[in-house]
């Protein structure tokens, strides 16, 4: 029965599972096998022994009374009823499906009746023959046993001859092994020669003291010879390694220690790989590498002392190439070297990877480059530093036209066009796609950028070492301590300061413009603060030590003409001077030290438009020594009328516009001209306060700055702060006097002209 209630397991459908219930009944088969070949949900499980009747149905151990109990007593009437209707159903269509099976194989059935009876026809005359071919079977055996029984003596006697016959050519070739062993030697078929040897071996070791014993000895003669030539070969540099580990290989058969052969060869390798780091035309890299490959082969367990020897070229040769750097070889060199070293690598690499060897090539390229960066900008460095030194100085010889100027215009020169030179060396660096060049772009990138960050502001700190300044400066030459102040010529000074404001307007923009059209992207570095080239920075560096210098040089220059008016004022004994009778000598020497800034500031600072004078508008200075002043002299008559003058100077000096003396200094040859005179007369100023005067001291100091004010009027453009300062030093005098009577006009005119004609004799050229 299909069910007993519930629905078909989901395994098997409902009439696969009908349909062989029926072949099986149909057949006759044992219920029970069909029961377990399809179990269905009413079947009770093997392990289900207190199953419920209503569920086995189907099983052969069914009990209808005790079902039907079962069933009336757990099921009421319209159960009852439900199940009658049910089984009904079910047997209906068990009957119809029966008879449909029944239907179906039908022709099957007829099908395999007749072949049957076909089978039984064919098998009635097939026992004859299978008689026949028996008995034919039985007959050829029994010749073949005659046969055999006839041929077994012959037969025995013939293996026994043949195996004489092998034994005999053993011995034959046994006897003719010393023969064929000189003539592979003549040939040099060495491996033929051992292949002969190896096979007779054990017939001598077994019979060797027999009759074979002069055989043995001529073959072992000769091996021995074959054994000389092949170490012959195998220390040969002639010979292909092909033919070397063929050697190897076949000493190996010979069971020769072939262990203190490899320790010799690898001698030898050491050797021949020191002469191609040394002269790398004696051998290729690919004769390297089948050398390699060849060891590989002969001696597999010589790998490690291959990785450490290949490990070793190529750091040697990296080392050459370092060594190299210090000469500042030009980048296309540096590449061609290092593309060379990494095909080398890559080459090996293929041989033994082990090594790393391409790894070891980039990681050391990396560095190399990066070196040649380095040294790139210090060299650069230097070679500003050597034009900068070789600055002439005033101070120590007589300075030709023009030679600062030549000077200041070479520094720029070398600044801006090693910069731009630099720029091209550097491109030549990531001007490639090659592999090695490919990997190491961004970094490049990143370097260049961070060298000129660094060279910019190493070149700053230098510059103050060359000017003195600071000593904490030149920590990138530990050996170079800063130049002392007392020798520093006060031109390199002022060169640096006009160099300054180059790099800031013209360098420094230049080089910005290179770095963003040919070396823009790079970033393989975080930045915490930024871009590595931050040019802002570097000009707000440049502007600031630019304005140092320009202030350090006036510094200089008005600290050495002060030491000159120190001497001049504290020498003399003031108070006992004695009546002029010429412009002192201090003034010539004041003069020639302003003629030497004059010099220098014209040959490095550029000029300024000459402005309209303030003496224009206001009048001829020397015409204040004729008409007002001469009125004022003749005033002056007597100690008392000077006394009453000296006040109401202090009385007109309260009520004057006040002039603004010392501005702001610019890279103009006016403005450092007229800040160091400035500076000068204003020290003069504060050395006659420190003096006391007579009569004749304070006319020497009249003297003497009415002298300076006609010659320092060429100098500078404005005459009226000059002026205005040397009128403080006769004041300062005057009121430093005990006795404060200046000289009378016509007096100072004759001196004055007198020291203008001395002067004029002196110097004939001099309009």
């Amino acid at each position: 029965m299909a069910t007993a209630g519930g629905a078909a397991p989901p395994a098997m459908d409902d009439k696969a599972r009908r349909t062989r219930d029926l072949l099986a009944s149909f057949y006759n088969t044992d219920p029970s096998a069909a029961a377990a070949a399809a179990p269905s949900p009413a079947r009770p499980s093997p392990t289900a022994a207190s199953a419920s009747p209503l569920d086995s149905i189907n099983s052969t151990s069914f009990d209808p009374d005790i079902y039907m109990n079962v069933l009336v007593q757990q099921s009421n009437l319209e159960g009852l009823l439900q199940r009658h209707v049910k089984m009904a159903a079910e047997i209906k269509n068990l009957d119809t499906d029966l008879q449909m099976l029944v239907y179906e194989n039908y022709n099957k059935f007829i099908s395999a009746t007749d072949t049957i009876k076909r089978m039984k026809t064919n098998i009635v005359g097939m026992e004859a023959n299978m008689e026949q071919l028996l008995s034919k079977i039985t007959s050829v055996q029994s010749r073949s046993d005659t046969v055999n029984t006839s041929l077994f003596d012959k037969r025995e006697n013939i293996e026994k001859l043949h195996r004489t016959r092998n034994l005999l050519r053993k011995v034959q070739f046994i006897y003719d092994l010393p023969t064929r062993l000189n003539k592979c030697i003549k040939t040099e078929a060495y491996a033929d020669a051992v292949r002969f040897f190896t096979g007779a071996k054990p017939i001598f070791e077994a019979y060797g003291d027999t009759s074979f014993q002069d055989c043995k000895k001529a073959s072992e003669e000769a091996i021995n010879l074959v054994m000389q030539h092949l170490q012959a070969k195998l220390y040969s540099d002639s010979e292909p390694i092909e033919a070397r580990a063929e050697a190897v290989v076949l000493l190996k058969q010979l069971n020769f220690p072939v262990d203190n052969l490899k320790s010799n060869l690898l001698e030898k390798l050491e050797d021949c790989l020191l002469n191609f780091q040394n002269d790398p035309t004696q051998a290729s890299i690919g004769d390297i590498s089948k050398t390699f490959r060849a060891y590989l082969i002969i001696f597999p367990d010589s790998e490690k002392r291959l990785i450490e020897l290949a490990q070793a070229l190529f750091s040697n040769r990296y080392e050459t190439v370092r060594e190299n750097l210090r000469k500042r070889i030009p980048s296309i060199d540096l590449l061609a070297m290092l593309r060379s070293l990494w095909e080398d690598s890559t080459s090996i690499d293929e041989v033994i990877p082990e090594a790393a060897l391409p790894a070891f090539s980039l990681e050391t390229t990396r560095d190399i480059i990066r070196q040649h960066i380095a040294t790139a900008f210090l060299h650069l460095q230097n070679e500003i530093s050597d034009v900068l030194v070789r600055t002439p100085s005033t101070s120590n010889e007589k300075l030709e036209e023009s030679q600062l100027q030549t000077a200041m215009e070479t520094s720029k020169i070398k600044v801006l066009q090693g910069c731009i030179d630099l720029l091209q060396e550097f491109h030549r660096l990531i001007d490639g796609n090659t592999e090695l060049l490919v990997k190491l772009r961004d970094l490049i990138i990143d370097w260049v950028q961070e060298g000129f960050q660094d060279f910019f502001q190493k070149l700053d700190g230098h510059f103050h070492m060359l000017s003195g300044r600071s000593k904490s400066f030149s920590q990138e030459s530990s050996g170079m301590e800063s130049v002392q102040i007392d020798k520093v010529s006060t031109a390199l000074v002022l060169m640096l300061a006009q160099l300054c404001v180059f790099i800031e307007q013209t360098a420094i923009p230049k080089v910005t413009e290179e770095l963003a059209s040919s070396f823009s992207g790079g970033g393989t570095h975080s930045y915490e603060y930024g871009p590595p080239f931050v040019p802002g920075e570097i000009c707000r560096l440049y502007r600031s030590s630019g304005e140092n210098f320009l202030h350090h040089y006036i510094n200089m220059k008005t600290q050495k003409i002060s030491k000159l008016l120190n001497k001049r004022f504290t020498t003399p004994v003031w108070i006992k001077h004695k009546e002029p009778r010429e412009v002192n000598m201090f003034v010539d020497l004041l003069l020639l030290e302003f003629n030497g800034v004059v010099s220098e500031v014209k040959q490095i600072l550029p000029g300024l438009i000459r402005r309209h004078r303030h003496s224009d508008s206001t009048g001829s200075t020397t015409s204040s020594r004729s008409n007002p002043m001469r009125e004022d002299m003749l005033n002056r008559s007597n100690t008392h009328r000077s006394r009453s003058q000296f006040l109401e100077n202090h009385l007109a000096k309260l009520f004057e516009q006040k002039m603004e003396i010392f501005t702001k200094v610019e890279y103009t040859q006016e403005s450092v001209i007229s800040a160091v005179l400035k500076l000068c007369l204003k020290s003069l100023q504060e050395f006659v306060r420190l003096q006391t005067f007579n009569r004749s001291g304070f006319q020497q100091i009249q003297l003497d700055m009415e002298f300076l004010k006609s010659s320092l009027k060429e100098f500078v453009d404005d005459e009226a702060a000059i002026s205005f300062l040397l009128k403080e030093v006769n004041n300062a005098a005057h009121e430093r006097c005990l006795d404060p009577i200046p000289l009378e006009p016509p007096i100072l005119d004759k001196l004055i002209n007198a020291k203008l004609a001395k002067i004029k004799d002196q110097s004939p050229n001099m309009q």
